[in-house]
């Protein structure tokens, strides 16, 4: 299969092993019901396997839809996919899962680790002096402005290690609108820590013109730092929740989905970026 090929939201690219592995919320159940997670395989970046499940609900799982957002991550010998669930009647929420394998097959690991009473989503691990950190979004559809947040982590990732901070908040940058949705909204975070030691965030959110894809930075280079954010946004209009990766070769890439509406319209999009010396900022190639 090609990329033009695959129809998913949220993409996230696992390297690994020789191989990568394309992980997303299925264009297809993105909106309804859902049959858990697929995953895509590749050795060259462009042309992929037939869809691979690596996730299905046991009899049981409490969510009924809504399987949002999946990114996989290496840790300790293991593979963790952070992702979001929902189900009428509870809180969307982000919850771990855990596989031998990056393509699985996945079994749930931890409990919800949201707050019971937050709508929370899009949740992404972020290593700091060997402690486990989850960052997260609380949903503007509840609060209005939405909430970039972070809370600790046991080792095993089974469960959180205190309670939830806010980094930042949905209005924070200049360029933050809610024109769209009457709310401010924080949407798929990632953490890159740049060769000059800069750690980078990029997430995506909404200015006048639509949905794109933007960067904070922490000023001390520290997941507890003071967050600001960079006027020049990274992404095309009606394009965002991406992520950052290496390929074998060691270039810097990024992927995200565009565009982001019309629904079914939604694909991968990987382009080369490079880190500007001495700036908070990545730059399209």
């Amino acid at each position: 299969m090609k990329l033009s090929e695959i129809h998913i939201r949220d993409p996230f690219i696992l390297p690994f092993d020789g191989k990568y592995y394309l992980f997303g919320t299925p264009g297809k159940y993105a909106w309804e019901g859902s049959g858990g997670f697929w995953c895509h395989i590749s050795d060259n970046l462009e042309d992929w396997s037939d869809p691979v499940q690596c996730f299905e609900p046991p009899v049981g799982f409490w969510a009924t839809e809504n399987y949002w957002a999946p990114e996989v991550h290496y840790y300790n010998g293991r593979f963790y996919m952070f992702a979001s669930f929902f189900a009428k009647g509870h809180m969307r929420a982000v919850q771990i899962l855990a596989a031998d394998k990056p393509e699985g097959p996945y079994e749930v690991w931890s409990c919800p680790l949201t707050p019971n009473d937050w709508m929370c989503l899009d949740g992404t691990l972020y290593v700091e002096n060997g402690i486990p950190y989850m960052i997260f979004c609380h949903e503007w559809v509840q609060i209005t402005d939405g909430e970039m947040c972070i809370v600790q982590l046991s080792a095993d990732l089974k469960h959180t290690a205190g309670q939830p901070c806010t980094l930042f908040k949905a209005s924070d940058p200049d360029w933050a609108s809610s024109k769209e949705y009457g709310g401010f909204i924080t949407d798929g975070p990632f953490l890159y820590k740049s060769s000059s030691g800069k750690l980078l965030m990029i997430w995506s959110s909404f200015d006048d013109n639509g949905y794109l894809e933007a960067i904070a930075y922490s000023d001390d280079g520290t997941i507890n730092g003071k967050w600001k954010h960079c006027e020049k946004t990274i992404s095309a209009i009606n394009g965002g929740h991406g992520m950052i990766f290496k390929d074998f070769g060691g270039g810097l890439f990024f992927t995200m989905h565009y565009p982001n509406s019309p629904a079914g319209a939604e694909r991968v999009q990987i382009t080369e970026i490079k880190e500007i010396p001495d700036e908070p900022y990545l730059e399209i190639v």
